[in-house]
């Protein structure tokens, strides 16, 4: 309870409110017989002047909200009490049960509040036997009891309007952090699968400009012009990735986008595409996905499979769209111990949109990569 703030403008208020009436009261000698010596009066003042002092000293956290504050807190209002000639500031015992309900907690408050009850009790027995009796102390007690109630009522919702605030804050954080780790993951799939396609086919391309550069000088030179064909890819690609970032981005088609990924040359793999049917109906995000799961396909046939050849199929139908990517590499056995960043990647992309990843594999035989994603599952999406 101790990191609850009291709202800081009641007390200095009732503060004023009292000096004010006390001090014209005073001036105004309301008071039977003769008025207050001088003295009195300045005590009266002074002791609210520090009283406003110890909020300060207290809100600048030159002293801890405990006990130590609350005592001299409880002192000064004693003091203040005494020399008060109108009655008007025993309305500022209501600040210690306030105060405490902010620093201790309610029934701390509670039971203080019952305290300074007893405590004009108790006075009111000792100086003024009859004191039931008389309207105005009873109607003193009743003004005491209410203004500890609204008091009481008032630090009840403070504290509640704060904890709700700081709930909302924590909530508030944490979306702001999954919001940062979602966006990070895209960055990662992006660069992993546009970049890191294209260096691949990049980096295949040059190593059979090496080997051929010598015997078949023409297969290696059209291996050089796929590479900067790749580089060209690539570029286009990050050019993509920022107008994505700056909200300008434009989103090809998913025919356009395969029919790039076509190889009929000498290159290994030699890569044909084929697609059946629409997209309309097809949100980006689903497009996207299929178009993505494809280069992770080639990537991987490229890059550990050692294929000649590699199919990749698109059917789109009114319901779902079924992506087959099969090649003729070594294959390896699909299990749990067999991942990577691009299958990772590929996967949540895939699943992001309602879709499934199927791998079917095995040592020789090759790899069928199979995704299927449901029409017009979503029309927003992350690249």
């Amino acid at each position: 309870m101790a990191a609850y703030v009291p709202v800081p403008w009641v007390s200095p208020l009732l503060y004023a409110a009292v000096l004010v009436c006390g001090l014209y009261y005073a001036v105004a000698d309301l008071t039977p017989g003769p008025g207050p010596p001088i003295w009195r009066t300045a005590g009266f003042a002074a002791g609210l002047v520090a009283l406003v002092a110890l909020e300060v000293v207290e809100r600048r956290g030159v002293v801890a909200r405990a006990c130590l504050p609350l005592l001299a807190r409880g002192s000064l209002i004693a003091v203040v009490v005494v020399l008060d000639e109108s009655g008007l500031a025993q309305a500022l015992f209501v600040l210690l049960p306030f105060t405490a309900y902010f620093v201790f907690g309610r029934c701390a408050a509670l039971a203080l509040a019952a305290l300074c009850v007893a405590g004009l009790l108790i006075g009111y027995a000792l100086t003024e036997p009859g004191w039931y009796s008389e309207a105005e102390r009873v109607s003193d007690l009743l003004m005491l009891c209410v203004g500890l109630i609204l008091a009481l009522s008032m630090a009840a919702v403070a504290i509640g309007e704060q904890r709700a605030r700081r709930v909302l804050e924590k909530y508030a954080a944490q979306v702001a952090e999954l919001s940062a780790t979602a966006e990070r993951n895209r960055l990662a799939r992006d660069i992993h699968d546009s970049l890191g396609h294209h260096l691949t086919a990049v980096s295949v391309q040059l190593e059979i400009a090496s080997e051929f550069r010598a015997l078949e000088p023409d297969s290696a030179q059209r291996a050089v012009d796929e590479a900067r064909l790749s580089v060209k890819r690539a570029l286009g690609d990050v050019r993509q990735s920022v107008r994505a970032l700056r909200g300008e981005e434009t989103h090809k088609s998913l025919t356009v986008g395969l029919a790039g990924l076509a190889c009929d040359d000498e290159a290994r793999p030699h890569v044909t595409v084929q697609v059946d049917g629409s997209e309309d109906g097809y949100g980006p995000a689903e497009l996207t996905a299929l178009y993505r799961a494809a280069q992770e396909g080639l990537t991987n046939a490229r890059r550990h499979a050692r294929a000649t050849r590699v199919t990749v199929a698109v059917r789109l139908t009114e319901h779902a769209a079924r992506l087959v990517v099969s090649d003729d590499g070594c294959g390896f056995v699909p299990n749990g111990s067999v991942t990577g960043f691009g299958l990772l990647g590929m996967r949540e992309r895939v699943h992001m949109v309602g879709g499934s990843v199927h791998i079917d594999s095995g040592p020789g035989a090759g790899t069928r990569l199979t995704v299927t994603v449901p029409r017009a599952h979503s029309e927003e999406g992350v690249r």
